[in-house]
């Protein structure tokens, strides 16, 4: 988990936040003994989880489809290749939604705007070292090379997020 305390409290609050401004339907599936806190969903979003990234098209489509997904520090981030339609859609705008559900007892959705991070960068540099930590062992040494030659993230500012937790009996 890489969390800090100012992450969980700051992750909690949105948690929070979302979880007043929904609406009735929302809150009768996901009633509060589903919902999650902050430092139970930083823990179940350990290492890589696939998402279901959603951005807008030019004539406001709405185009989603799967990436890998990395939550750090309170916010998902997802990659993509610098010459992808979603990383275009997200140069002309950063409206965007994704949803982590890996299974019908788990999910975690997420709507707000996409930044475009470097990776490379200073302040991405502990993002960087996760992503190494997760994909190295995993795809070897070129997987660093394709980081640092073409992958873009971006990282996902909410301005809502829902959790649902219903363990099967």
């Amino acid at each position: 988990m890489h969390e800090t305390r100012e992450d969980l409290e700051r992750l909690q609050a949105l948690l929070d936040d979302s979880y007043a401004a929904a609406g009735s339907h929302l809150h009768e599936v996901i009633t509060p003994e589903r919902r999650l806190s902050a430092i139970a969903v930083a823990e179940r979003l350990e290492g890589m989880c696939l998402l279901v990234v959603t951005t807008v098209s030019r004539d406001g489509r709405p185009i989603g489809g799967p990436v890998d997904g990395i939550f750090h520090r309170g916010h998902f981030y997802f990659g993509s290749s610098r010459d992808s339609v979603r990383v275009s859609h997200l140069r002309r705008g950063s409206a965007v939604s994704a949803t982590h559900l890996p299974s019908e007892e788990f999910s975690v959705t997420v709507h707000g705007t996409a930044t475009l991070i470097d990776v490379g960068a200073e302040d991405g540099g502990r993002f960087r070292r996760s992503l190494l930590d997760i994909y190295l062992p995993r795809f070897g040494p070129e997987w660093e090379r394709f980081l640092e030659t073409g992958a873009v993230y971006a990282r996902i500012d909410a301005r809502r997020m829902f959790t649902f937790y219903m363990p099967a009996e």
